[in-house]
């Protein structure tokens, strides 16, 4: 915990640095780049180039991994994403905070690139331009995941995009344009391969609060699977570790955890110190005091559905708890909370989020091997996955083959079949997290949701509240909403 306090520290000094950074679309100029005068400076003023928001409770709650419980905390950015609707709160863990946050991000990376490009000596300064560029691309990835149509390759060249800022702000309410989710993605594959390849371990403290060679190579598995280009996953995903070692670098659900308490765990989940998560960022959020109290979240009908029977036949190890009888939760993000001063009694909440792990690298790669009828290579995953995941793990009776799959799902075609273990493998495994909507998007899968009292609301694949809402400020710098 000290860590994170330390850390908070850096990045509120960092903020103060950038003020009037916040609001982006709505920020008096900035000029902060001309102070940055020292490698040691940009990598500071890198620490406030992540998002410092998370998606996680509007993500969840436009899933199917929720229900109506008919009762617990009805904060709005938990229940207007359960009715599928616009949310109407600004505040922490909302769309429009996240978007907020995401352009805060994108303005401190191109700050940090002003600086490398006017420092006298450019290659002092080549792992801080490898750095701001992975993570403005990073930013604006996940901008227009959730506030353009998903990628989709014969649309996208239509689809409206998000703006992709690449220089600090000299005016206020300067006019941008949403261009496409085409150019959207032009834009992020440039920025990431060029900072890829300046990418530098060495120039960390704690490279897991950075984006590091292996949350680099971690991202770009994700963008290309978005993406579709299948055999651009399996290049980055296998230069992730040393000798492509995920098996020692997974989380240890059914060996170590499985002998934590939950406030162990608590302690461990998204500590730098674990070797799975490879991206760390400090998040000011409800998420961790609510998480199992929201009103729209994980029920016993849907703790069941996910993390019930599996294909290989055992148990998941996944400690399971709840409050009461309806508040069910998974031990994994809590909150810390950060005093306003020494002696204050007031404060604020954050959450340590992994952006990337181990497990989304295996997740990523099965999926892309799937699609090129790499079978067996999938069948290997999959089983390292579970020989991490099943309590006590046989290889001999929990082994998953393709027969098994085909009994387990009912389901003929190899393909279909092994998508549909990674899927739940993933859902399983990210339960909680906001992962789940990623692949709803990518598969256009229809979401249904019901009430306490039996009424049914469905997202449908076509429907248009699938993309959120832009921040209606944004408009002040001629930016269009999304049509509803």
């Amino acid at each position: 915990m000290t860590k994170f306090f330390t850390r908070a520290s850096i990045i509120a000094g960092c903020l103060i640095a950038m003020a009037g950074c916040n609001k982006y679309l709505d920020k008096s100029p900035d000029s902060t780049w001309t102070e940055l005068d020292s490698p040691a400076k940009v990598s500071q003023l890198l620490g406030t180039a992540y998002p410092q928001a998370n998606y996680i409770v509007f993500a969840e709650a436009m899933s199917d991994n929720v229900e109506d419980k008919g009762a617990g905390v009805t904060d709005r950015t938990n229940l207007d994403p359960y009715f599928f609707n616009d949310v109407s709160a600004t505040e922490q863990d909302s769309p429009e905070y996240y978007w907020q946050a995401c352009y805060a991000a994108i303005a401190a990376a191109n700050n940090a690139l002003k600086a490398c490009e006017a420092a006298p000596d450019k290659s002092r300064y080549t792992a801080q331009k490898g750095e701001a560029l992975v993570a403005r691309a990073y930013a604006h990835f996940m901008l227009v995941t959730f506030f353009s149509k998903f990628y989709d390759e014969a649309t996208a060249a239509t689809d409206p995009g998000i703006p992709y800022v690449t220089e600090p702000e000299k005016v206020v309410n300067k006019q941008y344009e949403r261009k496409t989710v085409a150019y959207t993605y032009q834009m992020i594959e440039k920025d990431l391969l060029a900072g890829l390849a300046l990418i530098s371990d060495e120039n960390y403290a704690v490279p897991r609060y950075h984006f590091n060679k292996s949350a680099t190579y971690a991202f770009a598995t994700r963008f290309y699977l978005f993406k579709k280009d299948y055999q651009k996953v399996l290049e980055y995903a296998n230069q992730v570790f040393p000798n492509n070692d995920l098996a020692s670098n997974m989380r240890p659900w059914n060996t170590t955890y499985k002998t934590l308490s939950p406030a162990a765990i608590w302690d461990t989940y998204a500590k730098a110190t674990e070797k799975a998560n490879l991206l760390l960022v400090e998040t000011q959020s409800m998420y961790g005091r609510y998480v199992a109290q929201y009103r729209y979240g994980l029920t016993y009908n849907k703790q069941i559905e996910i993390l019930g029977s599996n294909v290989s036949g055992g148990s998941y190890a996944y400690p399971l708890y709840y409050y009461g009888t309806r508040d069910y939760f998974v031990p994994k993000l809590t909150e810390y909370f950060v005093k306003a001063s020494v002696n204050a009694t007031i404060g604020d909440p954050y959450v340590m989020i992994p952006l990337f792990t181990t497990e989304e690298v295996l997740f990523n790669r099965a999926e892309a091997n799937a699609y090129l009828g790499n079978n067996n290579d999938v069948l290997t995953d999959l089983n390292l996955f579970a020989s991490k995941r099943i309590t006590n793990y046989n290889a001999a009776s929990h082994r998953i083959t393709q027969t098994k799959i085909r009994t387990y799902y009912g389901i003929t075609d190899v393909r279909g079949g092994l998508l549909q273990t990674i899927l739940d493998f993933k859902r399983a495994e990210y339960v909680q997290e906001g992962h789940r909507w990623f692949d709803i998007q990518r598969y256009k899968a229809a979401v249904t949701h019901y009430t306490d009292k039996g009424a049914k609301m469905v997202l449908e694949t076509g429907d248009k509240r699938r993309v959120l809402q832009i921040p209606s400020s944004a408009t002040n710098s001629g930016i269009t909403l999304n049509p509803r």
